[in-house]
């Protein structure tokens, strides 16, 4: 995977204590059980990381990793 992945399954794993062997490209922020907070964090690392701002309605629980990827390679390229 890309780098941005790679960056964004550590943001993830660093605030949420998902196990790695559930951490896929396909899987979505609800099937990891990531709550409401963790995803304003999760939102705030990746601009602060990333330097990627995402609105909090981008950020959806049944979005997969790989569809957050996207999302902030999108943003990046602009």
């Amino acid at each position: 995977m890309s780098t941005t992945y790679t960056q964004l399954v550590e943001i993830v794993t660093a605030l949420h204590d998902a196990p790695p062997d559930r951490i896929s490209p396909d899987v979505t922020f609800a099937q990891l059980d990531v709550d409401s907070l963790t995803m304003v964090e999760i939102s705030m690392r990746i601009e602060r990381d990333l330097g990627v701002s995402i609105a909090d309605n981008e950020l959806e629980e049944d979005l997969t990793l790989a569809l957050t990827t996207q999302l902030i390679d999108s943003k990046l390229a602009q």
